[in-house]
């Protein structure tokens, strides 16, 4: 019995932090606004991890996360078109402003894109 309580004292396994990191940068997504996976994955100092987000919230049961904020790095819904999922993305997306076309949402510029800070119209 001890041991079993002590085993929930524990710390949690160090993979979780990249885990907590990934829901943060999630989290903080405003309201209207949306981002790629990979964007994320960049936000909680993992680039190129793109896919361990995705994983991340395929497993999520976090009611309150708002997964709807996060798409395709061509700003697509990865769910397949005339999914439940897919029509409950466009859903939430659209109820927060977001104008979703086709399944498609117009991503913000990538920040850390060199080519997009050098030849962005001023």
């Amino acid at each position: 019995m001890l041991a079993r309580n002590m085993a929930r004292l524990d710390p949690p396994a160090a993979h979780d932090a990249p885990d907590q990191r990934i829901l943060a940068a999630i989290r903080a997504l405003p309201r209207g606004q949306v981002a790629s996976y990979g964007a994320i994955a960049r936000r909680a100092g993992l680039p190129g991890r793109a896919r361990r987000v995705a994983r991340l919230l395929a497993r999520s049961e976090d009611p309150g996360l708002p997964w709807h904020r996060v798409l395709r790095a061509d700003g697509r819904i990865a769910f397949p078109p005339g999914s439940d999922a897919f029509r409950e993305q466009c859903r939430r997306l659209q109820a927060e402003g977001v104008q979703v076309v086709r399944g498609r949402v117009r991503l913000p510029p990538a920040e850390d894109d060199l080519d997009a800070v050098l030849w962005r119209p001023r």
